[in-house]
């Protein structure tokens, strides 16, 4: 009789011995012991930290590193160790099991990114801890690394347990690992984070460009002793300029996320070219992708650049200089801008250069803003180039220079550039400062936007070094003496179109906002994009300092009534009774200012029917300037919208050249009503109502700047007529009643054209 055969005890008994072989195997014993065990899943902030202490049970799963493993488990290492193979040697599986460590007290905890997260820039600002309970006299220093080498080791101070770092990314997954080792002490603690890095293309970037004259040497002024440390040619400022703007990435993205915008920033366009992240990259000519720097020559020369009137030598004089138009011409010729596209470029300009006879810096423009439709500008010298750090290696070292800065180089009026760190910080600020501009910010009390560029080396230390400009001795940095961007700056930032992520929708193409009386003390507020703020000023006041925020987690407010009692109620008491002004900003970016609301409010209506309870009709908000030469008032009442009067609307004809000359409202007894002038084209364009299905107007699609350039009717039937005008001129407004109400006639002003029009309308 056969033997039978129990499948069940074969299994037990092969999974014993298995087992029984695995745990008497000490082939591995003079290895390093590791643990790919994960700790802590999702929600967790950091991943476990790690220490060189073994345990008898990590044996087991150092064998079975060696093979693939019986069933898939969620761990925090699995990504690298999806993307690397497997381990072929024993030096392999030696350097892939050094950072799989247990668990210490001092292992490096970082604490302002989660585990598994997605950012958009490639230097990430990390800040962190030592262990769980860290101890207020940790010192030592931190080694960031990875396990796939593409970046070199970098190191990074810890003071009082506590550390900042810069850890450079690329797209896709990162394991980066920390490893804190404290002074006098063989043992080292580590720990590890798995962070996904994305750039998005969908978005424009922010440019980065040199500024050259025709003639120049293409050098920038150096102390001699710097010259022979790292040169001052071409390569050393570009590697400088790339630095600082890493800087402003990883700054601005920290600010948005600690104010619960997300982790988004603006970025660079990018090149292949030699690496100057790491000092590595020059000794070993390493190749990366890194942000592009243009370099762009003008049409000057260097004398001509340095014998420019500069009005922006007071920081208080809102003119642009003669240099700022220069530098304009040549961007545009380089970047080929063509009509309708828009180009952001913080640009510094490389021969500035210390006049000591003058006693002023030459070839030098502070500015920031828009120049025309096309170009958004953020220009600065190179005074205080010297001083910045070369990569970002160099960042901690470069903030804590306290040599004096050379006088023959700069002389520092101001005092704000004392000390190297100093001047590193004021030049990398400033410049940041003039990029708030681009970006649309105003100036603000506090924030960038104020003076706070100045304390910018502290968002990237623990410690701060003596300055001269507070004749502090410096110390540990607080978290509250930090820098910041402006809550409103912020707020601005998150719909900005350089912010965009590829997640995001596509933005609404009509960013205006509209106000619309409806009452003699409320204000319907609409914006087709959503609205993002209200600031409340008081008679008097320079900067917004009260504000209302609007929902933007998953909702889109598109509509909302402000009333005056209410706004005065956020004021200070003392200000209550002062005129009052707003600026409402829009998710599209576009702002409506009303200089006096109160009188908005009371001057808006008119009778529509005479008695006590006649019927009012209210204005728009105005959309054109009204400024042309012998601009005048126009205004027309619909006769449908008259009770006593029995019309029905049958035709609109539009006046127009390159503008919008006027309006006729045709109706079906023949009569008409013409708003503002008959001109442009002959007999101009008619529009034909339908009538037989009760259709009216419900709106206008308006193209404006400082007059009308063109108008488009939109009906209730959701036609819409054909574009009459300068269809490319201007900004897109869409005036739309809003519900529960209707047009009862138009409002506005007239030159030789259109210079300004609103809309009346009534419940």
């Amino acid at each position: 009789m056969p033997p039978k055969f129990n499948l069940k005890q074969i299994r037990r008994r092969s999974l014993a011995s298995f087992r029984t072989n695995r745990s008497t195997d000490t082939s591995s014993n003079d290895e390093p012991s590791s643990s790919s065990q994960e700790l802590s899943s999702v929600g967790s902030i950091t991943p476990p930290s790690l220490a060189d202490e073994s345990d008898p049970t990590l044996h087991t799963q150092i064998s079975a590193m060696a093979r693939p493993p019986l069933e898939s488990n969620s761990n925090r290492f699995s990504i690298a160790e999806s993307v690397a193979s497997e381990p072929r040697s024993t030096k392999d599986l030696q350097e892939k099991l050094q950072y799989h460590q247990p668990l210490s007290q001092y292992g490096p905890r970082v604490t302002n990114i989660r585990d598994k997260s997605t950012v958009y820039q490639k230097v990430l600002l990390v800040t962190g801890v030592m262990g769980q309970d860290p101890h207020p006299q940790l010192d030592g220093t931190l080694l960031v690394s990875r396990l796939d080498k593409a970046f070199p080791p970098t190191i990074w101070p810890v003071y009082g347990a506590q550390f900042k770092a810069l850890v450079y990314l690329f797209p896709g997954p990162n394991t980066v690992y920390f490893e804190y080792q404290k002074p006098g002490s063989p043992s080292k603690h580590r720990s590890s984070i798995l962070l996904y890095m994305f750039d998005p293309k969908n978005a424009p970037p922010l440019q980065l460009a040199i500024l050259v004259a025709k003639d120049s040497p293409c050098t920038f002024d150096h102390a001699s002793t710097r010259v022979q440390e790292e040169g001052n040619g071409l390569e050393t400022a570009i590697s400088k300029f790339r630095t600082a703007a890493y800087l402003w990435q990883s700054f601005t993205a920290e600010q948005m996320e600690k104010s619960g915008l997300g982790r988004r920033t603006f970025r660079f366009d990018e090149e292949w070219t030699n690496g100057t992240s790491h000092p590595r990259d020059f000794a070993e000519s390493a190749m990366r992708s890194e942000a592009r720097v243009h370099i762009i020559r003008t049409d000057k020369t260097v004398a001509e650049i340095r014998d420019l009137e500069h009005a922006q030598q007071d920081p208080n004089t809102l003119e642009k200089s003669e240099l700022v138009d220069i530098a304009a011409a040549a961007l545009r010729d380089y970047f080929r801008i063509a009509p309708g596209q828009k180009q952001y470029v913080a640009t510094l300009i490389l021969d500035s250069h210390w006049d000591t006879k003058e006693k002023m810096i030459t070839g030098h423009a502070a500015f920031g803003g828009q120049i025309g439709d096309d170009l958004h500008l953020a220009m600065f010298g190179s005074q205080f180039l010297q001083y910045y750090p070369s990569t970002i290696c160099d960042v901690v070292k470069a903030f804590r220079d306290c040599s004096p800065t050379d006088l023959k180089i700069l002389v520092d009026e101001a005092n704000v550039a004392g000390t190297s760190w100093e001047a590193a910080v004021y030049g990398i600020g400033a410049h940041l400062h003039e990029v708030g501009h681009l970006l649309g910010s105003p100036r603000q009390e506090k924030g960038v936007m104020g003076r706070d560029f100045v304390t910018l080396n502290r968002a990237f230390m623990i410690r701060e070094a003596y300055s001269t400009r507070t004749k502090s001795k410096g110390g540990s940095v607080e978290a509250k003496d930090e820098p910041t961007w402006h809550r409103l700056d912020l707020l601005g930032y998150r719909f900005h179109p350089l912010f965009r992520n590829a997640t995001d929708k596509v933005p609404y193409p009509d960013g205006t906002v509209h106000g619309w009386v409806v009452e003699k003390d409320k204000l319907l507020i609409t914006a087709s994009s959503g609205l993002l703020y209200t600031e409340i000023f008081a008679e008097g006041d320079e900067f917004c300092s009260t504000w209302l925020e609007y929902p933007r987690d998953g909702q889109m407010i598109r509509r909302t009534t402000l009333i005056e009692a209410e706004l005065r109620e956020r004021l200070p008491e003392s200000k209550r009774r002062s005129k009052m002004k707003i600026v409402v900003r829009s998710m599209g970016g576009e702002t409506l200012v009303i200089d006096d609301l109160h009188q908005l409010c009371t001057k808006s209506s008119l009778k529509l029917t005479s008695g006590p309870l006649g019927k009012l009709a209210y204005r728009s908000t105005k959309i054109g300037s009204s400024e042309l030469k012998d601009s005048e008032p126009q205004e027309v009442v619909f006769s449908t919208a008259v009770a006593s009067i029995n019309r029905i609307l049958t035709s609109v004809t539009v006046y127009h050249g390159d503008a919008v000359d006027g309006l006729e409202f045709s109706y079906d007894d023949g009569s008409s009503q013409l708003f503002g002038k008959r001109g442009g084209k002959t007999s101009g364009d008619r529009f034909m109502m339908d009538i037989r299905n009760a259709e009216v107007i419900v709106g206008f699609a308006v193209r404006a700047g400082s007059w009308i350039d063109a108008i488009q009717i939109i009906t209730s039937t959701s036609r819409r007529s054909s574009v009459y005008g300068n269809m490319g001129g201007g900004s897109l407004h869409t005036l739309l009643v809003p519900s529960g109400f209707k047009i009862c006639g138009v409002s506005g002003s007239c030159a030789h054209w259109l210079d300004s029009f609103s809309l009346l309308i009534t419940r």
